[in-house]
């Protein structure tokens, strides 16, 4: 094994002198001493939870919310190991508890990544956005409990199709409340879709990649994990998902809920794929959902996702001013604070119009001129007037990977130049370079140097090559852990330093073995469509293991009335809604559960058959084989070093 200089020791560094004067650069050109943010942050603040340890825990003793954890940020200058900027953001994001935005229509913040909104009306609460977590959104709602009437929840509505807005629902209703009609679940139309594209046939590389974007894993501390952006972080525990019973249709909609006047505004392929706005005219108050944050958003996060679109989410934005402007005193999000006063809400809506329609605009000019994506990204700039605002900072999403993503959006990853249309796969690519430069101890050598002089951009990007063509050279993950951290230190986005950090940490200590669970929740499996559960097991089947067989297989689903016919040819499966086919290998009577457990591998085809959770006409050993054919996903495969394949 090749040997560099150093050993790993796993312990973070200290922030070096070109680091220190980048974070001192940002502190002098940025307006510090505007604090109205927090006065705004703190504004009708009603109680908070008062634990001994600073927990909050599950009824097993687990800890799935820590108040405590964050308590570093109760300094106010930041330490040289944060940009000051973000330092920022993270001490307003750590203001906790409940706040009461007008009468009758109340918060809870900081007790996850999203808001929870309670609107008080006639008979009982409505309720916004439960959280990702069922024990997050308990919690929330308890709080509320501590300081107002103890009411029943009579609706649900989800504002879109992100799990921080969705996952907590088991936390404050259950199936039989809804089933029951005593509680209505509202969400914008193609929620389920959005949630199904999104969660379930990528779930796994997104939770993955999502440990990179939020830092759940990193330590929190002012080396380590500091914020999210949207909040501090995304909370532990259950993810739970109750299917809408209402779905809004019409662009603009207005119904009555337990007394309350509700305007919903979709905005469809903004945010998310299926978002909507809420203006409720009686308390002047409009809920942006997440298309108005106190920041700059994401186009395509880190985690991934389809693109966003952001010339329509100015549009959105655009139309929503218009809409309710003028009846709108308070403006309200699922994530951050309010904003109270209508000029300051339309001067606020109107930059965040401006700053996603200005980062479209010149990325789609440069696109123009021929710039490709990098050239875009390094020399597009927010203009003075949006960037001197803290609204519009880069703390989630940034100006270049968003410029990266408009350019992917219009023109695909391919930038044009055919040098870049096939190129080799990574770890032939980084044996070639490193054979190029000299070899491996070469390259360090040199990448030593530019460590030195501060040019962490250049020499994360080469040893990242020294990496995966050796990932046992202790000198380039050395270097390329503290390349990685110093600009982990630097990012204004928390999502970039996150990523940084977290790259750092697994180059010194290995990849977290976390323990093995289910990549999907069960209650977000039954959840979805019969067609979409066909669709999860068609993109995990492993073509060497049914090699050539053909067939087709019947599929009836009683608890969803749906009859499917799956066609299994070329080692693809496919399937057509509403088909019984005559002359199918095998028939299965079902439910969306019970396939939920099959796919899972949580029961057998023959415990199945057994407890009466499926009946199969025909070849049991075609339906046994299949299900043996589909690929267990690992969670927690390599990122920064070499991933070694799926298995045949």
């Amino acid at each position: 094994m090749a040997q560099g200089l150093d050993s790993l020791d796993g312990k973070p560094k200290p922030a070096t002198r070109a680091t220190q004067q980048m974070n001192e650069a940002v502190k002098a050109g940025l307006p510090f001493d505007d604090e109205r943010d927090f006065a705004d942050a703190r504004k009708g603040f009603v109680g908070s939870y008062d634990t001994p340890d600073g927990t909050l825990r599950s009824p097993d003793g687990s800890v799935f919310w820590s108040f405590s954890a964050y308590a570093f940020l109760l300094q106010h200058e930041a330490p040289d190991t944060v940009n000051p900027s973000l330092w920022r953001m993270a001490r307003l994001n750590m203001i906790h508890g409940l706040f009461k935005v007008v009468e009758r229509v109340y918060q809870v913040r900081g007790l996850d990544l999203a808001n929870l909104t309670i609107i008080e009306g006639d008979s009982g609460l409505i309720l916004i956005d439960p959280l990702t977590t069922a024990e997050a959104a308990r919690a929330a709602l308890e709080l509320y409990y501590l300081h107002r009437p103890r009411r029943p929840v009579v609706a649900v509505i989800y504002s879109h199709s992100h799990v921080d807005h969705y996952g907590g629902v088991k936390g404050v209703i259950d199936d039989a409340q809804v089933q029951a009609g005593k509680v209505a679940v509202i969400a914008p139309s193609g929620f389920m879709e959005g949630v199904a594209g999104e969660n379930v046939l990528v779930g796994n590389p997104m939770s993955r990649r999502g440990q990179f974007q939020f830092g759940r894993l990193l330590a929190k501390g002012p080396q380590g994990q500091v914020d999210a952006g949207l909040g501090k972080v995304t909370a532990g525990g259950s993810i739970t998902l109750i299917a809408p019973t209402q779905e809004i249709c019409e662009p603009v909609e207005t119904h009555v809920i337990d007394g309350v006047e509700m305007v919903f505004h979709l905005a469809p392929g903004t945010e998310a794929p299926a978002e909507m706005h809420m203006f409720m005219p009686g308390f002047g108050v409009l809920n942006m959902a997440e298309n108005a944050c106190r920041l700059l958003h994401n186009f395509c996060p880190l985690r991934g996702a389809l693109v966003r679109d952001p010339r329509i989410w100015s549009h959105y934005l655009s139309d929503a001013m218009e809409r309710f402007g003028p009846g709108t005193e308070v403006l309200i999000g699922q994530h951050h604070w309010p904003t109270w006063g209508r000029e300051q809400i339309l001067e606020f809506l109107a930059d965040q119009r401006d700053l996603y329609k200005y980062v479209h605009d010149q990325t789609v000019r440069l696109m123009n001129h021929g710039c490709k994506p990098a050239e875009i990204s390094e020399r597009l700039e927010l203009p003075p007037g949006l960037a001197s605002q803290w609204g519009m900072r880069g703390y989630y999403g940034t100006v270049s990977h968003n410029a990266k993503a408009v350019y992917q959006r219009y023109l695909s990853w391919y930038d044009g130049n055919p040098a870049n249309l096939n190129p080799l796969p990574p770890v032939p690519t980084a044996l070639k370079t490193m054979a190029y430069m000299g070899g491996i101890d070469r390259a360090v050598e040199m990448a030593r140097a530019d460590f030195a002089e501060g040019n962490y951009r250049w020499v994360a990007q080469v040893m990242g090559q020294a990496v995966f063509a050796d990932a046992a050279h202790e000198g380039a993950r050395h270097l390329l852990a503290d390349a990685f951290e110093q600009l982990g230190y630097q990012a204004e986005s928390s999502t970039w330093r996150n990523a940084y950090l977290y790259g750092a940490q697994e180059l010194r200590q290995g990849v977290i073995q976390l323990p093995r669970r289910p990549f999907l929740s069960p209650d977000l499996l039954q959840a979805v469509t019969p067609a979409t559960m066909l669709d999860l097991m068609a993109v995990r089947l492993n073509p060497a293991r049914l090699g050539e067989r053909r067939c087709v297989i019947n599929w009836h689903f009683e608890d969803a009335g749906e009859h499917l016919a799956m066609t299994l040819s070329n080692s693809t499966l496919t399937h057509v809604a509403g088909k019984v086919e005559t002359r199918a290998e095998a028939s299965v009577r079902t439910t969306l559960a019970a396939l939920a457990r099959l796919s899972m591998g949580q029961v057998s085809v023959a415990a199945a058959l057994a407890g009466g959770e499926i009946g199969i006409e025909g070849d049991q050993g075609l339906i046994e084989a299949l299900f043996g054919g589909l690929d267990d996903f690992p969670m927690m495969f390599n990122v920064v070093t070499p991933e070694p394949g799926p298995a045949a």
